[in-house]
């Protein structure tokens, strides 16, 4: 999973990825299914996200394991694909333990995508219901899943826009691995060769396009996982790593268009003891790093 190809492989046997695909409507979501027992944690940085769930991640909430995450495309309607996601593991008695029976935890994020293909086309219940089922040790990159209908580069203008998808690469360091998963839908667009070939630069500021900017109409959503053992806080200071790898491979990032977030999820030894902080460190950098080569691989692949 280091480089985009024809299929990729999940690192680990308790990370399966499904897609269900709207070629017609362009538009699509990914389901990140997991095992349990883990704990997850996230961060939204881009000023308009369209999430579901995304309070529990908080370190305060008691919630700590995550059953799964759905990336879809349709903007906020998109996030209906996560009811199927409910339904399938409620058929399945999975979920977090109550009294009453288990309560799946499901986290969404999706893309505004309505602009590519069919504007009333999103993903519904039943497509993330089938995502599900599918969810696979090995599973497709490209435009496919929650990526179809994701493009980049339009801080350039609609015009300018390049056709981007779902990507994944693999990490490892000190006996730690690392996945990063991720459906580039950015304001910006991929950094290439160590730089951006600005529209202008003129004394050392930037001349920015002149065309109007998509208001709300992008948004850069990810997974993290990893074999590490971590605390639901250290999950989320990783979260903030892989937003890193985010603004070393886009430009701009993080814009008040973009809705960019990243879910973070730890499955280790439960005896495992937590990373100390040089651990943390370098486990940062690798999810950095890693986050970073996803993204840019979109950009690689002459058929995304």
């Amino acid at each position: 999973m280091d480089d985009v190809d024809q299929r990729a492989t999940s690192p680990f046997s308790w990370m399966r990825v499904g897609h269900s695909t709207d070629p017609a409507g362009k538009t699509g979501c990914t389901v990140v299914a997991f095992d349990r027992p883990n704990v997850a944690s996230g961060e939204v940085r881009g000023g308009a996200p369209a999430t579901r769930e995304f309070a529990l991640l908080d370190p305060r909430r008691s919630v700590e394991s995550v059953d799964a995450v759905v990336l879809s495309g349709g903007s906020a309607f998109g996030l209906a694909a996560a009811d199927g996601v409910m339904t399938e593991l409620r058929s399945a008695d999975l979920g977090h333990p109550t009294a009453h029976g288990p309560v799946p935890i499901v986290v969404g994020m999706s893309i505004y995508d309505l602009g590519v293909g069919d504007s009333t086309t999103a993903p519904t219940a039943s497509d993330g219901g089938a995502a599900w089922r599918t969810a696979d040790t090995t599973f497709e990159p490209g435009a496919v899943g929650g990526g179809t209908g994701a493009t980049t580069a339009k801080w350039r203008g609609v015009d300018q826009a390049q056709p981007s998808g779902f990507a994944a690469a693999t990490g490892s360091t000190d006996g730690m691995t690392v996945a990063a998963l991720v459906v580039v839908n950015a304001f910006g667009e991929i950094v290439r060769d160590g730089g951006v070939e600005l529209t202008a630069e003129i004394d050392k500021s930037f001349d920015w396009p002149t065309a109007p900017a998509p208001i709300g109409e992008n948004t850069t959503i990810g997974v993290i996982a990893t074999d590490a053992s971590l605390t639901k806080t250290q999950c989320r200071i990783l979260a903030e790593g892989a937003h890193d790898g985010f603004a070393r491979a886009l430009f701009p990032a993080h814009a008040p268009f973009d809705g960019d977030a990243v879910v973070v999820v730890s499955h280790a030894d439960p005896s495992a003891e937590p990373l100390d902080v040089v651990g943390m460190s370098r486990l940062r950098t690798l999810v950095a790093s890693t986050m970073h080569r996803a993204i840019v691989s979109v950009a690689e692949d002459p058929n995304p």
